[in-house]
C-alpha cells in the first residue's frame, strides 16, 4: 500500500513538473527565434553597405558570397519557422 501511494505520488510530482519543462523550452524557442531575426537584420544591413562600398576583386566578391550566404541561412529560418507557425 506504501509503494502504491509513493507510486503515485512520484508519478504526480514528475507530470506536474512536465509543464515546467514544456514552458522553459517555448522559452528557449522564443529567444532563437529573436536571435534569428537579429542575424537576418544584421547580415541584410551587411549585404546592402557592403554592395554600395566594395572593391572590385576576388576577395570582395568572396565576402559578398558569404553575407548572401548567411543572410539566406538565418532569413530562411525564420521564413520555415513563421510557416510552421501558421
Amino acid at each position: 500500500m506504501k509503494k502504491l501511494i509513493l507510486l503515485v505520488l512520484t508519478t504526480t510530482y514528475i507530470m506536474a513538473g512536465m509543464d515546467g519543462w514544456s514552458q522553459d523550452e517555448t522559452e528557449a524557442e522564443k529567444a532563437a527565434k529573436m536571435e534569428k531575426e537579429r542575424l537576418c537584420n544584421v547580415y541584410t544591413k551587411k549585404v546592402d553597405t557592403y554592395k554600395k562600398t566594395m572593391r572590385n576583386d576576388e576577395l570582395a566578391q568572396a565576402t559578398l558570397a558569404n553575407y548572401v550566404r548567411l543572410q539566406g541561412k538565418y532569413c530562411e529560418d525564420i521564413q520555415k519557422d513563421q510557416n510552421t507557425s501558421k
